[in-house]
C-alpha cells in the first residue's frame, strides 16, 4: 500500500513534468537545427524511510542528436551542416554551438545568426566590408565580392569555425545552445562540411510528439485511478479493523 501511494503520486506528478518537455519539443518543431530533449523515468528511494517508499522521478538526461531534414532555400546566407558537426557562435560565457544555420549580416557588417549571435571563425567574428555580397563555401570559407564592380574580385574574410566534439561531451544550455561539459572550447574539425543555400530543420516529429502527449495523459489517468484504489482499500481496511475491534 505504502509503495503504491508514493509510486502513483510521484508518477502522476512527473507525467505532468514530462508533458512540459514534450510541449517544449513540439513548440520547436519548426525551429531550424533544434535537437529534441530526451526524457527518462527512474525510481528513487525516499530518504530516511527504509525501503518501503519509492519515488518515481522524471529527468531529461540529454538530447536527441538525430539529424533533421535539410531544406533548400536558395538564400546564400543559409547554411546547413552536412552530417555530424556544429557551428561555433559567440554566446554568454564564451563559445557555444548550434545547428541553426540561418545567418544574417548585422548593421555593423558582422556575420551573425538571426537571433543576433556572432558567428565565430578561427580568428573571431567575421566582418563584411560595406557594399559587398558574401558566399559561403563547403569548408566554411566566407568570401566577399563587391556589389556592382566591373571586375569581380573575391576576398576571403575568414572561415566559419566548424567543430565536431563527442556528443557525450555536450550539454544544452538554457538558451538552447550546446556547450562542452568541461567548459572549454572545441577544436575546429576540417572534416565537417556545409551545404550552402539550405537550412536544417528540427528533428522533432510533430505526430510522434502528439501521440506521446496523449499516451502520457492516459498514463496520468491510470496513476490517479491507482490512488483512488489505494484510498478505497485503506478505507475498507479501517472498517474491517473497527468491526474486529
Amino acid at each position: 500500500m505504502d509503495k503504491l501511494i508514493y509510486t502513483a503520486m510521484t508518477g502522476a506528478k512527473h507525467d505532468m513534468l514530462r508533458q512540459d518537455v514534450l510541449s517544449h519539443n513540439l513548440a520547436n518543431a519548426t525551429t531550424p537545427g533544434y535537437r529534441g530533449q530526451t526524457m527518462a523515468f527512474r525510481a528513487v528511494p525516499l530518504q530516511n524511510a527504509g525501503d518501503t517508499r519509492v519515488f518515481t522521478v522524471e529527468s531529461t538526461p540529454g538530447a536527441n542528436f538525430a539529424p533533421g531534414p535539410i531544406q533548400s532555400t536558395g538564400n546564400p546566407l543559409d547554411i546547413a551542416v552536412n552530417g555530424p558537426g556544429w557551428i561555433a557562435v559567440e554566446a554568454a560565457g564564451g563559445e557555444a554551438y548550434t545547428r541553426n544555420g540561418g545567418l544574417a549580416i548585422s548593421a555593423e557588417g558582422v556575420v551573425q545568426t538571426r537571433d543576433g549571435r556572432n558567428v565565430l571563425s578561427d580568428g573571431g567574428p567575421i566582418n563584411v566590408p560595406p557594399n559587398h555580397s558574401i558566399s559561403i563555401e563547403r569548408d566554411g570559407t566566407v568570401a566577399a565580392t563587391p556589389n556592382g564592380a566591373a571586375v569581380k574580385s573575391v576576398v576571403a574574410l575568414g572561415r566559419i569555425k566548424l567543430v565536431n566534439p563527442p556528443e557525450a561531451n555536450l550539454v544544452r544550455g538554457d538558451d538552447g545552445l550546446f556547450r562542452l561539459k568541461s567548459g572549454g572550447t572545441a577544436e575546429p574539425d576540417p572534416a565537417v562540411g556545409l551545404a550552402s543555400g539550405a537550412i536544417e530543420g528540427s528533428n522533432i516529429n510533430p505526430v510522434e510528439a502528439l501521440v506521446s502527449m496523449i499516451a502520457l495523459a492516459r498514463q496520468f489517468d491510470l496513476h490517479m485511478k491507482m490512488l483512488q484504489n489505494a484510498e478505497s482499500n485503506s478505507r475498507q481496511a479501517s472498517q474491517l479493523l473497527n468491526i474486529n475491534g
